[in-house]
């Protein structure tokens, strides 16, 4: 039998950065900074309306995420939806301001990152320390985990985007 012990470790390395992180961000949306109404107006200067409904739903999903992850439960969809948040991060604030992150504005180094990093678990699965290896769940195929992850993720940002997104002219130039 092969150790897989190196590997279930950096798994979980890997979810409780990406869980943790994403967590902190919606935790910061709920009682942080400018909480909701902060976070609302701030998706509404950028073009994603009703901001005070993206606000929730990007808080509550940044959370549901990062527990997720964290507990390694459902982890393809944990991961699509840390693909999603990404995706539109990029798409609303980051993409016109090239790669990198120290660029005015922000490029997409980072939320391209991150998104990437979603893959890892998403694909190779949680670990063996975790729900899903508990309950079953990690024995999916790897191909059916990189359907779910990357599929569910981009394609959640796309409808995501086609219901919300309306940028001003100004800003989409």
């Amino acid at each position: 039998m092969r150790d897989t012990v190196p590997v279930d470790v950096v798994l979980v390395a890997v979810r409780a950065f990406l869980g943790g992180m994403i967590l902190a961000h919606g935790y910061r949306k709920f009682f942080g900074g400018g909480r909701l109404p902060g976070t609302a107006r701030w998706f509404e200067s950028i073009g994603v309306r009703p901001g005070a409904f993206n606000a929730v739903a990007a808080a509550s999903t940044e959370v549901g995420v990062g527990v997720l992850l964290l507990l390694g439960l459902l982890t393809p969809l944990a991961a699509a939806g840390l693909v999603s948040l990404m995706t539109v991060a990029i798409v609303t604030v980051h993409r016109r301001n090239g790669f990198f992150i120290f660029n005015h504005g922000e490029g997409i180094e980072y939320t391209l990152g991150v998104a990437v990093c979603s893959l890892v678990p998403g694909v190779l699965g949680p670990g063996r320390f975790s729900l899903d290896h508990l309950w079953g769940v990690a024995a999916w195929s790897p191909t059916l985990r990189l359907v779910l992850t990357l599929g569910l993720g981009v394609g959640a940002a796309a409808l995501q985007l086609a219901a919300f997104y309306r940028p001003s002219r100004e800003r989409d130039v």
